[in-house]
C-alpha cells in the first residue's frame, strides 16, 4: 500500500483560481472520498494528484517522495487512474484495453508473459467483464466501459488508485460491487463521488470541496451534517442511520437554494407595481 499527501495545492486557468491551497491526506489502504457540487474542483484535484497537471503552488508526495521526483515509469508501476470518460481506444477489444495496464512492467511493445496474462484474466473476472473480453471497446455501454477501465487499473497491480466519478453510468448493482471491490483491494483509493450516501457507506475519510476550497474534511459522521449539506449543496437534508445496517443516511428534503431564489423573484414581482403580468 501507499500514502498520498497533498499540501497547499493551487491551480489556475487564465487567472481563474480553480483550486486554492487544498490539503488532502490519503493514508495506507484507506478510501478517501472527494465530494462537492459540479465545478467545485474534484477532477482538477485528481489530475494534480496524478501528476497530469503541475500545481501553481503546493506539493504532492507519495509516501515520503515528492511527485516531481518520481519518474513516469516508476509512478505508473504504483499508481492507476480511472477517469470519467475515455474515448481514445480505437478498434481494440476489451481484453486489449485491460492489457494496457501491463505496459509499465513490459514496455509498450514488449510481449505479454504468462504472468501478465494471468493478471489480466484475474482483473477481467473481478469486474465482471471476462465474458465480454473479445468484444470491441466501441460496442460497450457506458457502464461496461467504466468497468473495463477499472480492470485495466487493477492489471497495473497498483498501490494507489485515483478514480473520477467511477459510479457514473453504472446501475445500482455494479455501483455497489465496484465500491465493495475497492474495499477489498488493500490499496489506497482517492475517489471523486457525487452520491453522499455511497460516500457515507464506503469512505473512511471525506473531503468536501466548494469553489476550489476545502470546506471540511474528516470521517463521514463528522462531516456530513445537515448544516454543511445545506450550505454547500443548497439542499435541506435529514441525517440519520439506516435501520438495518446502521450506516449513516442522507435524505434530501428540499432544494433550499432554488426555493430562496424563486421566493426572491416572487417577492420582487409582488412589490414592483410596474412589473407586467
Amino acid at each position: 500500500m501507499g500514502r498520498i499527501t497533498a499540501t497547499g495545492l493551487s491551480w489556475s486557468v487564465n487567472g481563474h483560481r480553480l483550486l486554492d491551497t487544498v490539503d488532502v491526506a490519503a493514508e495506507d489502504g484507506k478510501i478517501v472520498g472527494i465530494l462537492g457540487p459540479n465545478g467545485s474542483g474534484k477532477s482538477t484535484l485528481l489530475r494534480l494528484l496524478a501528476g497530469l497537471r503541475r500545481p501553481d503552488t503546493g506539493a504532492v508526495r507519495y509516501d515520503d517522495t515528492s511527485l516531481r521526483d518520481l519518474g513516469r515509469r516508476v509512478l505508473a508501476r504504483r499508481l492507476a487512474v480511472v477517469e470519467q470518460d475515455v474515448s481514445a481506444h480505437n478498434h481494440v477489444s476489451v481484453r486489449q484495453v485491460v492489457e494496457l495496464g501491463r505496459i509499465p512492467f513490459r514496455g509498450r511493445f514488449g510481449a505479454l508473459t504468462e504472468h501478465d496474462r494471468r493478471i489480466v484474466d484475474a482483473a477481467l473476472e473481478r469486474v465482471d467483464v471476462a465474458g465480454k473480453q473479445h468484444r470491441s471497446w466501441h460496442t460497450l455501454s457506458g457502464g461496461e466501459k467504466q468497468r473495463t477501465q477499472l480492470a485495466r487499473a487493477l492489471a497495473q497491480e497498483p498501490r494507489e488508485i485515483l478514480l473520477d466519478e467511477p459510479t457514473n453510468h453504472l446501475d445500482i448493482r455494479h455501483q455497489l460491487e465496484l465500491l465493495d471491490l475497492l474495499g477489498t483491494l488493500d490499496v489506497t483509493c482517492v475517489v471523486a463521488l457525487h452520491d453522499l450516501n455511497l460516500a457515507a457507506r464506503y469512505c473512511d475519510h471525506i473531503v468536501i470541496l466548494e469553489r476550489g476550497h476545502v470546506v471540511d474534511a474528516g470521517t463521514p459522521e463528522t462531516v456530513l451534517t445537515a448544516e454543511l449539506i445545506e450550505s454547500v449543496y443548497g439542499v435541506d437534508a435529514l441525517i440519520d442511520r439506516e435501520p438495518t445496517t446502521g450506516v449513516l443516511r442522507v435524505t434530501y428534503l428540499t432544494a433550499t437554494a432554488g426555493k430562496a431564489k424563486l421566493e426572491g423573484v416572487f417577492q420582487d414581482r409582488c412589490f414592483r407595481p410596474d412589473t407586467p403580468g
